[in-house]
């Protein structure tokens, strides 16, 4: 799963993007903030993807 996906899933479940600084867009929703990387098609890392499911509540797989 790459961070477009990511990022398209976060906003389904209600997160909006706060700022984007370089490749790295910040997620918020309830006063939580979450960053993702998003390089191009590029996967991210399992422990990547665990850490935003931790931060964030959304199942991403």
């Amino acid at each position: 799963m790459n961070g477009k996906q990511v990022l398209a899933r976060l906003k389904e479940a209600g997160w909006e993007l706060i700022r984007v600084e370089g490749s790295h867009h910040q997620m918020g929703k309830d006063g939580k903030r979450t960053s993702i990387p998003v390089h191009g098609t590029k996967d991210l890392k399992p422990g990547t993807l665990a850490a935003i499911q931790r931060q964030t509540g959304v199942r991403l797989k």
